[in-house]
């Protein structure tokens, strides 16, 4: 753990985004007993932004499954937006995949989902007292596909991994296109450049993959 700088207020603030009100109910009880007096909550990746310009919370519990934009693509935003916000990952996607990607993007913990609320706790603690909060990952238990996988997944950027997630998830390259503000022929171009870089045979195999390594 390290030490982040920022500034104690009188009253604490906090954004949840998620797009599960009873996860958002969930958290809000526990930033209550953590003394957060101002609680604000976005159900949409493409509300955060403009909620912390608002309201310029102090911490921000994000999911990564979200409408509109997902949680990575929330943090590169919020990177160059250039706002002061503590930003805690609270999702249920495998931390072996992702955790390290939030880090590198600016969060300062990552919490799953599948953990008791303790855990989210002892996070917010951290986070407020000017520490991170990760997990060490188990990388020992990972047989020689899963290792390999793993290593084609982390060679994919951000925004290839956020395609990669869409279209396993269903979306078609028009839909994906409307949602991160890209041409189609962009999308297109991502498309057939994960088909490759993953090792897949066609798109029809893209969900097999991302179900396989908890990608969705």
């Amino acid at each position: 753990m390290k030490p982040a700088l920022f500034a104690q207020r009188a009253e604490k603030s906090a954004l949840i985004a998620d797009d599960h009100p009873v996860v958002r109910a969930a958290v809000t009880m526990v930033l209550k007993q953590e003394g957060f007096k101002h609680i604000y909550e976005a159900s949409s990746g493409n509300e955060v932004v403009a909620m912390l310009r608002e309201h310029t919370p102090e911490l921000v519990v994000l999911d990564l499954v979200m409408p509109s934009l997902d949680g990575l693509e929330v943090l590169e935003r919020i990177k160059l937006s250039d706002l002061s916000c503590r930003v805690l990952t609270f999702t249920s996607l495998d931390p072996l995949f992702f955790q390290e990607r939030c880090m590198r993007a600016g969060a300062l913990a990552y919490v799953s989902k599948t953990n008791d609320l303790g855990q989210l706790h002892k996070a917010i603690q951290a986070l407020m007292a000017g520490y991170t909060y990760f997990s060490r990952l188990p990388t020992a238990s990972l047989d020689n596909l899963q290792r390999s996988e793993k290593q084609m997944i982390d060679s994919l950027s951000n925004r290839e991994l956020t395609i990669c997630q869409h279209l396993a998830r269903g979306a078609s390259n028009k839909a994906i296109a409307e949602v991160l503000y890209l041409s189609h022929k962009t999308v297109s171009t991502y498309k057939t450049r994960l088909i490759e870089k993953l090792g897949l045979h066609s798109a029809v195999h893209l969900r097999d993959f991302c179900k396989r390594n908890h990608l969705i």
